[in-house]
């Protein structure tokens, strides 16, 4: 089992990057269709910076790695994905402490932190088609799972429906809240792009050396 440390931190971050950038035309067309279109470049460019201060210094714990991403993405990131996730990560590196690695329970704590931040900052509730919808179902999957990696499927697995079943919903809550019924019939862009990087999170835990990083 891999252990859920500073290394695997440092590779979920650098696997994010990797997988937004391969999807940032699509998280741009996601977000064309509701929103103001910028969402996948605001998400490849934020998730580079993160990438590029890891190169300069890898982090010494998973609170450190998951702190460098929260302050990176708030001053790189424009629109609301840049305080949504900044606050997501500054409060998962919060919960994380001063743990030299994450068991199941760990990760369920950090996933909420991370949902808690997200919906303390966006105000908004399950439901409204925003990341909360996919990062809500994430944290409730990790909890009845057994053991760290486990949870992270768990949670990635869930994340994915999530943000599969925002795509009927009428959005309550930012720009897509101005299309009204015209923004049902569309997924949100933060629940995929979320569901991106749950996903990444796994991919992280079951290969200590990824390919095709991005530089």
């Amino acid at each position: 089992m891999t252990a859920l440390d500073a290394a695997w931190a440092d590779r979920w971050l650098r696997e994010a990057a990797r997988v937004l950038a391969e999807h940032r035309d699509e998280l741009i067309e996601l977000d064309r269709a509701i929103g103001d279109g910028d969402h996948g470049e605001n998400m490849d460019r934020g998730f580079r910076a993160v990438v590029a201060k890891l190169d300069e210094s890898p982090s010494e714990s998973v609170a450190a790695a998951l702190k460098l991403a929260a302050t990176t993405l708030m001053s790189k990131v424009g629109g609301a994905a840049g305080p949504l996730y900044g606050t997501a990560f500054l409060r998962a590196s919060i919960a994380a402490g001063d743990r030299t690695a994450l068991d199941g329970y760990a990760v369920e704590a950090v996933l909420a932190a991370a949902r808690d931040g997200i919906v303390a900052r966006g105000k908004a509730e399950l439901g409204d088609k925003t990341m909360v919808d996919a990062w809500s179902p994430a944290v409730d999957a990790a909890g009845r799972a057994a053991d760290g990696e486990a949870a992270l499927e768990a949670a990635a697995s869930a994340a994915e429906e999530g943000a599969r079943a925002t795509k009927p919903l009428v959005a309550r809550k930012g720009r897509a809240s101005y299309l009204g019924e015209r923004s049902a019939g569309h997924l949100d862009p933060g629940a995929v792009s979320t569901s991106y990087i749950l996903r990444a999170a796994v991919t992280a835990a079951v290969s200590e050396i990824l390919s095709g990083e991005v530089t």
